[in-house]
C-alpha cells in the first residue's frame, strides 16, 4: 500500500511540475539565436490556426517558434492548450503564463506586468492578437451601453501589453517599447484591431447596428444592404443549423498605400472578407491611420501605425482555415444555396488573403533582420 501511495504521489507531482514548466517557457526554454513570435490568448483554436497556416505555407516562417502568452486571471482553461502543445507535431509552440492582475487605473502605465512585458518583447520579433469578446467600455472611458464583457482580465492584460508596445494618448510621458525596436511586428484580427485602437487611446462604437445605423432588432438589421452587415442576424429569427454566424462582405481601400504597396493588392479589387463582429473603431488611437473601410465607409476595416511600419491590423478574419480549404457548406439567408467559405470567397478572394499573409510573413522577416 505504501508503494502504491508513493507511486500515486510521484505521478501527481510530475503532472503539476510538467504543467508548471509548460506555462513558464521564459524561465527555462529560451534558446539563444532562435526566433520567437508571441501569440496572445493561445487557446487551442488559435494555436491550431497558426499551426494550420504554417503547415500549408500560408504563414511562411520555417524557422520561427511561438510563445503563447496569457494572464493567469483569464477565464479560459489553458489546460487544454498545455495538452495540445505536448503533441509531437506542436513542438514549435510554447506557453508563458503571466501572473497577477491590474486595475483599470494601472493598465496604461508602468505596472506589475511591465518587467515581464519587456522580457517578452526583448526575446521576440513580433506578436499576434486574436479575436474575441467585447472590451469593458470603462477602459476607453465610456459607460456600458451595448457591450457584453465575458473576460475582463484578458482585455486588461492585452491592452496593457499593447500600450507598453505602442504608447497612447492616455499617458504621453510613457516611452513605448517600439522606440527601441521600431521594426517590431504587431498585428491583430477583429478584437485584436479594436484592442490596438483602445490601447493607443482610441474608442469603440459598442454596437454598429444600434449606434451607426440606428437599427435595434434583427429584423431591422436585415433590411440593411448585405454589405452593411458585419455578422449574420438570420439565426436570431429562424432556426436553421445551416446558417453561418458570420457574413462575407467586400472592403474598400482608402488612399493610404498599405494594401497596394505592402499587400500588393489590386486597387480595383473589392475582396470579400469574413466578418464576425458588432463593434468597431470610433475615434482612432494615437498615430493610427485607416487603410480600409466597409463599402459605405461607415466601418473601419484596416489600420496601420503612422510611425512603426510593421504594426497593422484588420477588422476581418484572414486567419480562418476554412478560407483556404473546402469544408462544410453553409448559407447566410434562408433562400441561399449552401456553400463552403472556400467557394464563397472564390479564387480572386483567396489570392487577396494569401497576399495578406505574405505581407505578414515579410513584415516578420523584416523585424527579424532588424534584430540581428
Amino acid at each position: 500500500m505504501k508503494i502504491l501511495k508513493k507511486l500515486i504521489y510521484t505521478v501527481v507531482l510530475a503532472f503539476f511540475l510538467n504543467a508548471g514548466f509548460a506555462q513558464n517557457f521564459l524561465e527555462s526554454g529560451i534558446k539563444p539565436g532562435k526566433t520567437y513570435i508571441l501569440l496572445a490568448h493561445p487557446t487551442v483554436q488559435n494555436l491550431e490556426t497558426i499551426h494550420f497556416l504554417l503547415n500549408n505555407n500560408i504563414l511562411q516562417l520555417p524557422d520561427a517558434e511561438f510563445i503563447g502568452i496569457f494572464s493567469s486571471a483569464e477565464s479560459y482553461n489553458y489546460k487544454h492548450s498545455i495538452d495540445l502543445i505536448g503533441k509531437p507535431e506542436m513542438s514549435r509552440f510554447h506557453l508563458q503564463k503571466v501572473d497577477g492582475a491590474e486595475s483599470s487605473a494601472n493598465i496604461y502605465t508602468v505596472n506589475s506586468w511591465t518587467k515581464t512585458f519587456k522580457n517578452l518583447f526583448d526575446q521576440s520579433a513580433g506578436i499576434f492578437f486574436f479575436g474575441g469578446p467585447d472590451i469593458q467600455p470603462e477602459l476607453y472611458e465610456q459607460e456600458n451601453l451595448y457591450s457584453e464583457v465575458t473576460d475582463p482580465n484578458r482585455h486588461s492584460f492585452e491592452l496593457s501589453f499593447l500600450f507598453h508596445l505602442l504608447g497612447g494618448k492616455q499617458n504621453s510621458g510613457f516611452s513605448p517599447f517600439l522606440k527601441e525596436k521600431p521594426g517590431y511586428f504587431v498585428t491583430g484580427f477583429c478584437l485584436g484591431m479594436q484592442s490596438m485602437n483602445v490601447a493607443t487611446g482610441g474608442t469603440l462604437t459598442q454596437d454598429i447596428p444600434a449606434q451607426t445605423y440606428k437599427k435595434m432588432t434583427a429584423e431591422e438589421n436585415l433590411k440593411l444592404k448585405k454589405d452593411q452587415l458585419h455578422r449574420n442576424y438570420w439565426q436570431e429569427i429562424k432556426n436553421d443549423t445551416l446558417f453561418m454566424g458570420i457574413n462575407f462582405h467586400p472592403i474598400l481601400y482608402t488612399a493610404h498605400p498599405f494594401f497596394m504597396k505592402k499587400v500588393k493588392a489590386d486597387r480595383e479589387l473589392k475582396p470579400l472578407v469574413l466578418s464576425s463582429h458588432h463593434q468597431s473603431i470610433e475615434k482612432l488611437g494615437k498615430d493610427l491611420i485607416v487603410t480600409a473601410t466597409s463599402m459605405d465607409e461607415m466601418v473601419i476595416e484596416g489600420i496601420q501605425h503612422r510611425v512603426y511600419p510593421n504594426v497593422f491590423a484588420v477588422q476581418f478574419h484572414p486567419e480562418v482555415p476554412s478560407l483556404y480549404k473546402d469544408g462544410k457548406k453553409l448559407k447566410f439567408a434562408p433562400e441561399d444555396t449552401p456553400k463552403s467559405y472556400y467557394e464563397i470567397i472564390s479564387e480572386e478572394g483567396r489570392e487577396f488573403h494569401l497576399k495578406y499573409w505574405q505581407a505578414i510573413s515579410k513584415a516578420i522577416e523584416s523585424s527579424i533582420r532588424l534584430q540581428k
